[in-house]
């Protein structure tokens, strides 16, 4: 009774898995992010150097360039771009699904460009970016505990004729050419330090100041590197690897059906299982899925097999050896573990390395490379084990051929 249990449970297991796939996958793949060498668009590799009058780059003003860079590509309605730093003075922008790319590219270079103006068509420009402290913004409260901005300036001469001659009169605070806010200047102002206030709330506060911070240190953006991939291209090359890696995999499955029998049905089982927990780690993380991410994907196909290769392999050692199926299953497993464990260790930590000393398509390889490990241990070590387990225990597949292994192989202890 109790083989026959085990056996409905190791049935009942691959019919919710085949239920689930089925139900779950389409989805999985429709919700992957695609960089743009697979949905097409552009990436730019921008040099930052400072503005006339400007202060050196440091990354805090890089940082908030980038952050200005993804406002405005948000206004543009661009879905889901990519904008990192590099190194000291770089950032790379990846946008993928943009048909107008000269527009875009325009918008982008352009130095955030925060002015103080005057007049009644607030036409006149009083000081701009280069005229403040960097990162001389903040906020403090005022007695009923409200929040005001307070800006420092490197002029005080200079600003003190401006509040002198502008006293009554609005001060409007742009950046580009979008109104922020309009305070009144109530008096002159000396020593170099400013209060912006208003009926803000801390959230709004807290825009206005970064935003002030971030036009006290504009960057100039020239292009040191460019790449285009069209939409055509880029899903081709899509269909394409899958293509090649779903040929692949299923060669290689039934290869292993061929060489380990019902071992070779539970790998591609595991397999199966692998692939559909990577495509959920990626959309748990939100990962944008490149062509060397598909690259270390299949990869990582491969490396799944080949860890139930080692084991089965020392399963029939065990087999050949005259050991019952069960002992056989304890002591290929134990023996094998090791082996595969020292080989996914080396190669995670070979992708670590790779993602740390790396950038751009390097780091999506060597991140996929980690996931594509981690989850393989679970499903083609752990999980494979134990659904072999299952059958073994159920004694209704307790021939060694079942295994792969003849009669004739078989020593006697």
């Amino acid at each position: 009774m109790k083989g026959s249990s085990r056996l409905v449970a190791f049935l009942g297991i691959i019919v919710i898995m085949a239920g689930v796939f089925a139900w779950t996958t389409p989805g999985l793949v429709n919700d992957i992010r695609l960089g743009l060498d697979l949905k097409g668009g552009f990436e730019v590799l921008y040099e930052a150097s400072p503005m006339e009058g400007g202060e050196k780059v440091t990354p805090s003003s890089l940082k908030e360039t980038r952050k200005s860079l993804e406002a405005r590509i948000d206004k543009k309605g661009i879905a889901e771009p990519e904008i990192t730093t590099e190194g000291s003075n770089r950032i790379r922008v990846k946008l993928a699904g943009v048909t107008d790319e000269d527009e875009v590219r325009d918008m982008l270079k352009k130095p955030v460009n925060l002015t103080f103006r005057s007049g009644a068509n607030r036409d006149k420009i009083e000081l701009n970016g280069t005229d403040f402290v960097q990162n001389g913004a903040a906020i403090q409260r005022d007695e009923f505990g409200n929040p005001i901005i307070t800006i420092k300036l490197k002029d005080a001469k200079k600003f003190e004729e401006i509040t002198k001659r502008l006293t009554g009169q609005e001060l409007a605070i742009f950046l580009d050419d979008e109104l922020l806010s309009a305070p009144k200047v109530n008096y002159t102002i000396s020593g170099g330090t400013a209060q912006i206030s208003g009926n803000y709330t801390t959230e709004e506060a807290t825009k206005l100041k970064d935003t002030i911070n971030l036009g006290a240190l504009p960057l100039k953006l020239t292009e040191k590197y460019t790449q285009s991939v069209g939409a055509k291209l880029g899903q081709q090359s899509l269909h394409q690897t899958v293509e090649a890696g779903l040929i692949g995999s299923a060669i290689i499955l039934v290869f292993l059906v061929i060489l380990f029998r019902i071992p070779g049905v539970i790998a591609g089982i595991t397999v199966v299982s692998y692939v559909w927990l990577l495509l959920l780690v990626f959309i748990m993380m939100n990962a944008t899925l490149t062509l060397p991410g598909i690259a270390a994907f299949v990869l990582g196909v491969g490396m799944a097999v080949d860890a139930n290769i080692i084991m089965y392999e020392r399963i029939k050692e065990e087999i050949r050896s005259g050991k019952s199926l069960l002992s056989s299953l304890k002591a290929g497993s134990k023996n094998s573990l090791r082996t595969i464990m020292d080989a996914n260790i080396t190669n995670i930590i070979a992708s670590v390395v790779l993602y740390v000393i790396g950038n751009g398509a390097i780091r999506g390889f060597a991140l996929t490379m980690i996931f594509s490990i981690l989850v393989s241990i679970l499903t083609n070590i752990f999980f494979s084990r134990f659904l072999i387990h299952l059958l073994i225990r159920s004694n209704k597949f307790n021939k060694p051929s079942y295994y792969g292994v003849k009669e004739a192989e078989i020593r006697a202890l």
